[in-house]
């Protein structure tokens, strides 16, 4: 028995060792699995933390979706403050992303501007010579009217560059390349970005906010020319040198109020030299939703320029040519309304548009006959109005059809030369009553958003005796970066 006590202790030791190394392990298993139920019960958290977010994301956005389909002032980029939403989860813990390299930018375009062109031409089938195209019964701009000359021609080519200057200022350039190699700066302006309470300041060149058609540029018409009002009234666009004020109502109805005040060197003014403003405008904008599918916007606005020695050609009763100038006040009144359609708000397959626009000017100073040789001076009022309307339907998806009426009348002008009996009425030709009417149809094809094609046939009556018949084909290609339109 003695020589059997060695060898049992040696055994409880060994079982006793055993028994402590299965322990030892059992508590490291049971660590593990604890940290890994940790590990899962912090993953599960984290996920529904990121599917309740998402889930919110998506319902405020289906919110405004279906309260502001279509809305008039998102178009017109001045959306109204969305309603409240309940405040969102924080996002989960997230790990640190890995630094750029050294010596790099983490965006290397950041001060690079935006570029865009548009490339414009046509091929013009006219039946009486353009050359001699008047609109009757309104003194012509200094640019003419009409529909541009015969044949092939290549129209106005826009280059643009815009960009976000700093975190208040957004600056664009606007450069007109006409087809006779002639470039104009059509716009060239900054605008802020940090002003509070819906207030927005523009100063340089720009299209004025007056009207509906006056700020869109030329290849976002719906016809390849402008109504017969804006080329009698206003020269084709007017474009100020000067600032713009403009506030948004925080409403849920969009209103906008703007403010313009510039140098008035556009048609019906004329450049002076003088430190004085002579163009000053006023106009406010109301818009809102019908439904999910209908939007709709009206405004009012008015125009004050001053001319200086604004010269016309005309002829005297003997037909020899003459150069006549007006030199006064022309104030401008206009009424413009849109109308758009689209199912549930998405025009991607049918959309319809109702627009129109009414205008009444009256000017009031001296016209002055014949500056070049006997160079008489009288007084000179007139009173004249004209209006358009349009209809434009996408029927099936990139196709769309057309259809525009124009209607003029310029009034009896009263005359001091004439009246005087210092001139016969006959030496004012241009000046004679008359009622210009022009009917306008299209149809246009857009391949895609950066490419249009576009047939349209006119019966235009605005001269004193001829019909014009004119058939125009027109292209239109946008290519680089390029801004949504307005509404």
């Amino acid at each position: 028995m003695t020589k059997l006590t060695p060898l049992a202790g040696a055994l409880l030791l060994i079982c006793a060792a055993a028994e402590a190394a299965a322990q030892s392990t059992s508590d490291e298993v049971a660590a593990l699995k604890a940290e890994i139920d940790a590990l899962k019960t912090d993953y599960s958290s984290r996920v529904q933390a990121l599917e309740a977010r998402i889930k919110q994301l998506e319902s405020a956005v289906a919110a405004q979706s279906a309260a502001a389909p279509a809305s008039v002032a998102a178009a017109a980029g001045a959306p109204p403050p969305p309603a409240e939403a309940a405040p969102l989860p924080p996002p989960p813990p997230s790990y640190p992303a890995a630094p750029p390299p050294a010596g790099r930018s983490s965006n290397a375009t950041a001060f690079n501007p935006a570029v865009s062109a548009i490339l414009t031409g046509n091929y013009a089938s006219l039946s009486e010579d353009p050359a001699t195209y008047r609109i009757a019964g309104f003194i012509p701009p200094p640019g003419g009217e009409g529909p541009g000359n015969r044949s092939f021609n290549l129209d106005e080519s826009e280059l643009t560059m815009s960009s976000n200057v700093d975190p208040y200022f957004f600056a664009n350039l606007t450069a007109a390349i006409q087809g006779d190699n002639t470039i104009d700066i059509e716009e060239a302006y900054f605008k802020t970005l940090g002003l509070s309470h819906g207030l927005t300041l523009k100063g340089g060149r720009f299209f004025s906010g007056i009207g509906y058609l006056n700020e869109i540029h030329s290849h976002n018409w719906d016809f390849a020319d402008q109504p017969l009002v804006y080329q009698v009234f206003l020269g084709g666009q007017l474009g100020q040198d000067g600032a713009q004020l403009r506030w948004v109502a925080p409403t849920d109805t969009f209103i906008e109020i703007g403010a313009e005040a510039g140098s008035g060197r556009a048609f019906p003014g004329t450049q002076r030299n003088s430190n004085a403003l002579a163009s000053h405008a006023l106009f406010v904008h109301v818009g809102g939703d019908v439904g999910d599918s209908t939007s709709w916007r009206t405004g009012l606005s008015w125009l004050d320029e001053r001319a200086s020695d604004r010269t016309y050609p005309d002829l005297d009763e003997s037909g020899l040519p003459v150069i006549d100038a007006f030199s006064g006040t022309s104030r401008l009144w206009i009424v413009d309304g849109t109308l758009k359609w689209a199912p549930h708000g998405d025009p991607t397959y049918h959309q319809f548009k109702l627009q129109g626009e009414w205008m009444h000017r009256t000017e009031n100073g001296q016209l002055a006959f014949d500056v070049t040789a006997r160079d008489l001076n009288g007084g000179y009022r007139s009173e004249q109005s004209g209006w358009y309307l349009q209809a434009v339907y996408e029927f099936v998806q990139r196709w769309r059809v057309g259809l525009r009426y124009d209607s003029l009348s310029s009034g009896t002008p009263y005359l001091g030369l004439v009246s005087a009996g210092l001139l016969p009425l006959s030496d004012f030709p241009t000046l004679a009553r008359a009622s210009p009417e022009r009917t306008t149809v299209m149809v246009d094809w857009s391949l895609s958003e950066f490419s249009r094609l576009r047939a349209q046939y006119a019966l235009d009556d605005a001269r004193a005796r001829e019909r014009d018949r004119q058939l125009l084909l027109q292209y239109i290609f946008s290519i680089g970066a390029h801004g949504a339109h307005k509404f």
